[in-house]
């Protein structure tokens, strides 16, 4: 097959109908993420049977009509956060095919990079680690292919396994449970039914779907779903905020005609079907229960999850570097609830510690510790102002000792440590020490100004201004100094202020890393 026709989509959804049909006990089995419920291989399979028939229904004798069919009814369909991706998914192959392109190798390679971008588009918290990253990775591993289709077809679907391997490495609950993405091993089997239609072979990758064991579900909040017309297309961003207000797994996502299919997990019905009935005409509403997490009683392995909540990348990365669930926040911007409970779904466990690295996230990690969406795991914000206490308290966790005791003593750690920065003033103002110009150096020690180094900002005048403020914080005492560079420390400094340090206090240790912050050009702890 050179091209793909309207034949061939027919095929190609039977073909999925069939393999999802034998692998739904086994989806379910593994479905762990966002919630252990269940339903995954189920919600995949009602989505694909569904447009399966509305195709089988109509009259189509060219792929892109076949393939836009196929979209509607899978949208309309729709079940589960993984269901709505599904739809996405083929819809994005449809639109590429509305353009009039051939669906040859390099037209298939392009349509599932469109595809991505649409189903990516869908989701209001994108997570590493699931259906949506080994949709990536195929986008990535055939992108500029002008292969053959068969060629292009078979390096997408072992590229979708290989990805699906990695998936317990990315997402610390899967790793946890020892499960690959139930979501993604549905992909897996969609895009290996396609490269069977299309090459007259079956591909058949070998995983691990071994089934979690457990507890009989307890219903703790709800799955709502709905088709919602009449939609202005301007007011999405503003519907999904909205939604993500209410709990997690927010999708939005149109079937190219004026429909969008609307799913999130919430303790309020009611709330999330009146945020649709102010922008559109919701119709085919579906509420079902969900389940608490399964937690890993104590025993098993694990009886608590830490958990970070920072701004800049590379202290993000420094955490998850440390076995870390870690919601990396921009700069300027605050984590809202459905960011929180994401973060939560992560990790098992029924108790959760959560880290976060200052104190407008320590209000967003306590709001969202409240919400019902939580269910009854139990979840503990050590308040914390700045990430080097952050730090500090995940230096003395202990997964050995037990979990109030592990609390105290990561809250004491947090609290202990003293802390300061500097920063570069952006306008003229009026400190306690003095008038600060645009430019000029400023050194704060519990937010407090405490010095000024006149501008420029140059390396020796940096290391200046820290060694000042860590004279006031040592003067108290102390015997480990952490540093956290910003995004606009200069490289020497680390390497400089390490060596003054050395010279006028030899008897206290540093360690320094990079953070990514834009806010502060360097953060100081002393413990």
């Amino acid at each position: 097959m050179q091209v793909l026709d309207a034949a061939a989509v027919s095929d190609w959804a039977g073909a999925c109908v069939r393999s999802l049909s034998a692998l739904r006990p086994a989806i379910d089995g593994i479905n762990v993420y966002p919630v252990a419920d269940s339903d995954t291989g189920s919600n995949l399979l009602y989505t694909m049977t569904g447009a399966y028939e509305a195709l089988a229904g109509a009259e189509a004798t060219e792929a892109a009509t076949a393939l836009a069919v196929l979209a509607r009814g899978a949208v309309r369909n729709a079940r589960g956060n993984s269901g709505v991706i599904l739809s996405q998914v083929v819809r994005g192959i449809a639109e590429w095919a509305e353009g009039g392109v051939d669906l040859d190798g390099a037209g298939l390679a392009a349509a599932l990079g469109h595809a991505d971008e649409v189903a990516t588009g869908a989701v209001s918290r994108p997570v590493a680690g699931t259906m949506l990253t080994v949709l990536h990775a195929v986008s990535a591993s055939v992108r500029g292919d002008t292969r053959a289709l068969a060629e292009v077809a078979h390096a997408a679907a072992l590229s979708a396994a290989a990805a699906l391997e990695e998936t317990p490495r990315q997402l610390p609950a899967l790793a946890k449970a020892g499960v690959v993405d139930a979501g993604g091993r549905g992909l897996v089997a969609v895009l290996d039914a396609l490269a069977a239609v299309i090459t007259g072979e079956a591909v058949q990758p070998t995983h691990d779907l071994e089934a979690v064991r457990t507890p009989e579900p307890q219903p703790y909040a709800w799955e709502v779903m709905y088709l919602l017309d009449g939609v202005d297309k301007d007011r999405l961003p503003a519907f999904r905020k909205e939604l993500s207000g209410f709990g997690d797994s927010v999708t939005v996502a149109g079937d190219g005609s004026g429909s969008h299919a609307v799913h999130v997990h919430c303790a309020d019905i009611g709330a999330a079907i009146e945020a649709g009935l102010q922008l559109g005409r919701p119709r085919h509403i579906r509420v079902e229960p969900l389940i608490t997490p399964t937690p890993i009683e104590p025993g098993g392995g694990l009886d608590r999850s830490v958990v970070a909540v920072v701004r800049g990348g590379a202290l993000a990365e420094l955490l998850r570097a440390e076995g870390l669930a870690v919601l990396a926040v921009p700069e300027d911007e605050t984590p809202g609830v459905e960011d929180m409970i994401g973060l939560f779904n992560e990790v098992a466990g029924q108790r959760l510690i959560v880290l976060p690295g200052g104190p407008d996230l320590t209000v967003a990690a306590n709001v969202a510790a409240g919400h019902p969406m939580v269910g009854d795991r139990e979840v503990v914000v050590i308040p914390c102002a700045s990430p080097v206490q952050v730090l500090a308290a995940l230096a003395v966790h202990d997964a050995d000792r037990r979990v109030n005791d592990d609390v105290v003593a990561m809250a004491e750690a947090a609290a202990a440590t003293r802390r300061g920065e500097l920063r570069i003033a952006r306008e003229e103002s009026l400190t306690w020490v003095g008038r600060a110009q645009s430019g000029d150096v400023l050194g704060l020690v519990d937010d407090e100004v405490v010095l000024i180094e006149p501008a420029p900002a140059s390396e020796a005048n940096l290391v200046a201004s820290a060694m000042g403020v860590l004279a006031r914080m040592l003067a108290l005492g102390g015997e480990l100094v952490t540093v956290l560079g910003g995004a606009d420390a200069p490289p020497g400094v680390a390497v400089a202020l390490a060596a003054q340090l050395r010279l006028e206090h030899p008897e206290v240790e540093l360690t320094s890393y990079a953070s990514g912050q834009s806010d502060a050009v360097l953060l100081m702890g002393v413990e």
